[in-house]
């Protein structure tokens, strides 16, 4: 190791707040760097090991433990572009995520104009009825259906769509968004938000609540990505030579002393 201070397990536990066994199980997992040894089997852990645990512990926090699991333990392989892809694919999720919120944002819009347009009659609408309606060929109306954006009922006897007002209005919130280049899987989520929270107001609030969990959550993923930045900037030092005890992490860490048991 290109460092001079020696860590406990037990010393890494304390920052982390967990178990000495957890520790362990961290570098059984490649989370943390293979620790050297003793002649008589202890571990022996570093400054590197102290950084690559700060890391995961940020990382977790906005990318969950799988993820940065995952992160780390390709990093530690020697895989560092690869470890750069799992962020960046955490990362484009986040980005489809709030594209799918912008969908339901304005779908909302959508519904706040004002009123649909009275249906032609009650008792529900044919499918030619509601092409007619929302000025769409019926085969777009099959589409939406085959793709899980419709759902509507058939009539005893015939087996011929019936179009409730419900209907309706999810067919025209297809139709405004398909014009507005979204995707099916990005209409989805907005249509079952809708029917799941029973009307635009609880959407509205829903829709909100979600913008602001995202935020916090892309906030703990660019301090996540932060401290993976610090980890790999004391590697880099490391190989090339200029490595040592404290370099590349801030903060006096947890006491020094002899290594514990592993």
């Amino acid at each position: 190791m290109m460092n001079d201070r020696r860590l406990r397990p037990v010393d890494l536990a304390r920052l982390a707040g967990v178990s000495t066994q957890q520790i362990r199980n961290y570098e059984d997992a490649g989370v943390l760097p293979p620790a050297a040894r003793t002649a008589s089997g202890y571990r022996v852990f570093g400054e590197v090991h102290r950084g690559a645990l700060l890391a995961y512990r940020t990382l977790m926090r906005g990318y969950g433990p799988v993820t940065a699991t995952n992160i780390l333990r390709t990093v530690h392989e020697g895989d560092v572009p690869g470890a750069l892809a799992l962020l960046d694919a955490a990362h484009a999720a986040l980005h489809e995520e709030r594209v799918a919120l912008r969908a339901a944002s304005e779908a909302l819009e959508l519904l706040a104009a004002g009123p649909p347009a009275p249906l032609p009659h009650s008792g529900g609408l044919r499918i030619g009825e509601v092409a007619a309606l929302l000025g769409v060929r019926t085969s777009a109306l099959r589409v939406w259906e085959g793709a899980g954006l419709l759902t509507p009922g058939r009539e005893r006897g015939t087996g011929y769509r019936v179009y409730e007002p419900a209907d309706v209005r999810d067919a025209r919130l297809v139709h405004t968004l398909r014009r507005s280049h979204y995707l099916f899987d990005q209409i989805r989520p907005v249509l079952e938000g809708l029917r799941r929270e029973g009307g635009s107001a609880a959407l509205r609030a829903a829709v909100a609540a979600r913008g602001e969990a995202l935020t916090a959550r892309t906030r703990v993923m660019i301090e996540g990505a932060g401290a993976l930045h610090a980890h790999l900037a004391w590697l880099t030092a490391a190989e090339t030579g200029h490595g040592g005890a404290g370099r590349g992490y801030g903060g006096a860490g947890p006491g020094q002393g002899a290594a514990g048991p592993g």
